[in-house]
């Protein structure tokens, strides 16, 4: 399985397991539904829920004769491409005006959670 990113370079981890680098390979053994989460700095993270399904030669019963009277070896390679989005900043307008709002709840002795 391959995860490849636009831009390159983010990192990369499936079912909270890190594999590297994009682009990113790594074997699997096990087909179902797989979490992928790829960040990059300045990049928001994204976060995909991909159901992996078995190709033809895995399914049950056919399995046994792709895996043991194959002549051949069969390959399953997967990839996953991913467009990642900058992320967006906040106007400094609206942050100072929040942080102007806080300081002064904070000398009123209100105390709120972070957004």
């Amino acid at each position: 399985m391959t995860v490849r990113t636009s831009p390159p370079g983010a990192t990369v981890s499936i079912d909270n397991q890190v594999i590297g680098t994009s682009p990113a390979a790594t074997s699997f053994v096990h087909y179902g539904t797989r979490e992928f989460r790829i960040e990059k700095d300045g990049y928001r993270t994204e976060v995909i829920r991909r159901k992996i399904k078995p190709p033809w030669y895995e399914w049950p019963g056919i399995d046994f004769f792709s895996e043991t009277l194959w002549p051949g070896e069969l390959r399953d390679e997967r990839i996953i491409d991913v467009q990642l989005a900058p992320k967006e900043l906040e106007p400094a307008e609206d942050l100072m005006n929040r942080a102007d709002t806080l300081r002064n709840q904070s000398k009123a002795g209100i105390i709120t959670a972070p957004p």
